[in-house]
């Protein structure tokens, strides 16, 4: 089920969002200091193509996570996290675009905070 899941997901937007993930990581990477920014954005763009079956554990912040995470804010975590509440309410229009709205959702919250997120599959 997953796999139609994710099938069907890269048809509902998620494909944009793994474009938006991708192309903050390419910004991030173009100086050296932002070299860890950007290869955090690129697991997520990883795990944005294929959100189904994958859940989102927010957790082990430490200080350096929470300064990565601010610096994340100001420079690219609020057009992430527009652009899948966007898409999001989009989807959730119809009844059978809600499970995917719900993943837009779920990716809010890591567009905002992505530091400290550990992503595990099941």
């Amino acid at each position: 089920m997953s796999i139609l899941g994710n099938v069907l997901w890269l048809i509902f937007g998620g494909l944009f969002s793994a474009i938006g993930w991708f192309l903050a990581g390419v910004v991030c990477c173009i100086t050296i200091i932002g070299i860890p920014i950007g290869l955090q954005c690129f697991k997520f763009a990883k795990m944005v193509i294929w959100p189904f079956g994958t859940q989102i554990e927010y957790g082990n912040l430490n200080s350096g996570s929470i300064i990565l995470n601010v610096i994340w804010i100001i420079f690219c975590g609020i057009e992430l996290a527009m652009g899948s509440l966007v898409l999001g309410i989009a989807c959730c229009v119809t009844i059978i675009g809600i499970p995917f709205g719900i993943q837009h959702f779920k990716f809010v919250g890591l567009a905002l905070l992505p530091f400290g997120a550990q992503i595990r599959r099941f």
